[in-house]
């Protein structure tokens, strides 16, 4: 565990009032010394009010910016080395987050997520389409991502401030944290934890915050390995054309038009994968990562 005063918990919350209720007070127990920062989304209930008076730092937007904006201002307003992310909706257990910090201290790791089991998902749908994009963001990063989305995370402060600039103003900063946490060779790990019911209703809608995950994943797999993505899309080019071309060769004896422009932006799709390589290489060496 972080040592007393080194620890600060940011805890996004937009009309949350109901599970604040508990999670606020038994937070408080478990870390009587913690900085609390209850970084208020422009709340329309008791949330502000209730983080005030269990002795929590509240940060209030003026207006509703959105989750990954309340984490980046809990971020940058944390006075702890260490900072642990959770969620105020009352899904995340404060005794999960002591046994991620215990891992934190004992391994030496730069960041400990919280996983999820299959009970711990709103849904089977909505675990059936996390699991999608734990496959997937393993292959864009190398490493094995158990749970992309989760909000329970416990990480060296000064390596979340990184990547502030990347995160976004909605609900996915955990797929864009984790991913560049991977992407830039930091060591991350896994501890399995209990999740319960949220109370209230979810802000979270699946087919639209479903579709900005996958964009996420893309765009920070091409920031910090563009070849992963256009490697392949370059040799499902090339097989497309070299299969036109057998067809057209096999029935009219010809090579067509269209065979000599999927071949054509195969080499361009490559191509521009190489550079944008190249690019990326020079980028973080200038900055030193």
């Amino acid at each position: 565990m972080a040592p007393p005063g080194e620890l600060s918990i940011v805890i996004p919350a937009r009309n949350e009032a109901a599970a604040l209720r508990s999670l606020l007070p038994e937070l408080r127990q478990r870390f009587p010394q913690a900085e609390i920062l209850l970084v208020d989304d422009a709340s329309e209930d008791e949330t502000p009010a209730l983080g005030r008076e269990h002795g929590c730092r509240v940060i209030s937007h003026p207006y509703r910016i959105g989750n990954g904006a309340a984490v980046k201002t809990g971020l940058r307003a944390a006075t702890g080395a260490v900072t642990a992310l959770m969620d105020g909706d009352g899904q995340h257990r404060p005794e999960d987050l002591e046994r991620l910090l215990d891992r934190f201290g004992a391994g030496g790791f730069d960041m400990v997520v919280g996983a999820r089991s299959m009970e711990g998902h709103a849904s089977h749908r909505r675990w059936a389409a996390n699991g999608v994009f734990n496959r997937l963001a393993s292959w864009m990063t190398n490493q094995r991502v158990l749970d992309l989305t989760s909000g329970l995370r416990v990480a060296r402060t000064d390596r979340l401030r990184e990547f502030l600039c990347l995160m976004p103003n909605g609900f996915s900063y955990p797929t864009t944290i984790t991913m560049s946490f991977f992407r830039s060779g930091y060591s991350v790990d896994y501890l399995p934890v209990e999740v319960q019911e949220r109370a209230g209703e979810s802000h979270i809608r699946p087919l639209r915050d479903g579709v900005r995950f996958l964009l996420i994943i893309f765009r920070i797999g091409t920031l910090y390995s563009p070849l992963k993505l256009f490697l392949p899309v370059s040799l499902v080019l090339f097989a497309l054309a070299t299969a036109v071309y057998a067809y057209t060769y096999a029935s009219e004896g010809r090579f067509t038009n269209m065979s000599a422009l999927l071949y054509s932006t195969s080499l361009l799709t490559f191509l521009i994968g190489l550079v944008s390589e190249q690019i990326t290489n020079l980028v973080f060496q200038i900055r030193g990562r």
